[in-house]
């Protein structure tokens, strides 16, 4: 085996490594727990994995490959994750080069989850594709004519903060109504709670309380799935998409979640261009963000 590709996934939970092969299998896999604490600790954290897994190689490694929670500046090369306090303007892109004298190539989480899966996963058939990861928040990313977008800075297909509700609940965006403020797992469960729910603590276990027929549960994925449709509906129409893939924790609830969303797009989604418009789950499950880096690094049909 040669011509591997180290892919690196940074989120404020964890860090994530893999070896990636031209194919898009990851042949290896390791992560640690995110330290929080100060910015060179979790450096540290970051080159230890790095050696770890390069080490593991069972050939040639050509390019690095790195998807980090953001926002991001992929032109500076640098990292200012919300959920990693420590790193603002952390230089990623140099700090790994010196590190380990490869090329490195940065994106978004979201634009690598959606890479990952048009490559390798939901949306092989797709050339417009918004992948979304609904978890403890919302993230996005967009491939636009069988390419990633990146935008100006990095930053495009932020799709949790499309204002679905005017002048509703803060964000941790500064904005208010955002879609992350609505169908994330722990504004399903707080809007649950005031509506009298008591049975469970998290997203997991409110859609099994859903699954039991619980009235305020299904209620709740229900109002989240109409936010997501809205979102969806708004950005198909700006991106002329045809495909959306949904992933992430809260996207494991299954039809809870994708019934009433499908339903509602109908609702939204009412121009004939979008007629064709297909919303589905994700396939790769946690590698999607480490095989979408390596895309990046070494991309596979797109120049």
């Amino acid at each position: 085996m040669n011509d591997l590709v180290l892919a690196l996934d940074i989120g404020g939970t964890k860090i994530a490594a893999g070896l990636v092969d031209p194919d898009g299998a990851v042949v290896h896999h390791a992560q640690r727990p995110t330290p929080d604490r100060d910015a060179e600790t979790v450096w540290e954290a970051v080159a230890a994995l790095l050696a770890e897994v390069r080490e593991a190689a069972p050939g040639r490694v050509s390019a690095v490959g790195i998807g980090s929670a953001g926002p991001i500046d992929v032109p500076a090369g640098t990292v200012s994750p919300i959920n990693i306090g420590a790193w603002t303007g952390f230089p990623i892109v140099r700090r790994v080069a010196d590190l380990t004298g490869l090329p490195v190539t940065l994106g978004g989480d979201g634009l690598c989850m959606a890479l990952g899966e048009w490559w390798c996963g939901a949306g092989r058939d797709a050339d417009f594709l918004l992948g979304m990861v609904v978890s403890t928040g919302i993230g996005g990313g967009l491939v636009l004519d069988g390419a990633p977008y990146h935008g100006r800075s990095g930053n495009a297909g932020h799709v949790g903060h499309v204002v679905v509700e005017p002048g509703g609940a803060p964000c941790t965006c500064g904005g208010r109504g955002c879609v992350e403020t609505v169908a994330s797992g722990p504004h399903l469960v707080r809007w649950a709670r005031g509506q009298g729910w008591t049975a469970g603590a998290d997203a997991r276990e409110l859609a099994a309380a859903a699954d039991r027929g619980d009235p305020v549960a299904l209620r709740a994925f229900g109002r989240g799935a109409d936010a997501l449709a809205r979102t969806i509906a708004s950005v198909a129409a700006v991106c002329d998409l045809d495909l959306v893939v949904v992933g992430g924790g809260v996207a494991k609830a299954g039809a809870l979640l994708f019934d009433p969303l499908r339903e509602a797009l109908t609702s939204y989604a009412g121009l004939d261009f979008l007629g064709g418009l297909r919303v589905v789950p994700a396939e790769l499950g946690g590698d999607a963000g480490l095989v979408g880096a390596a895309a990046l690094a070494r991309p596979p049909r797109f120049g």
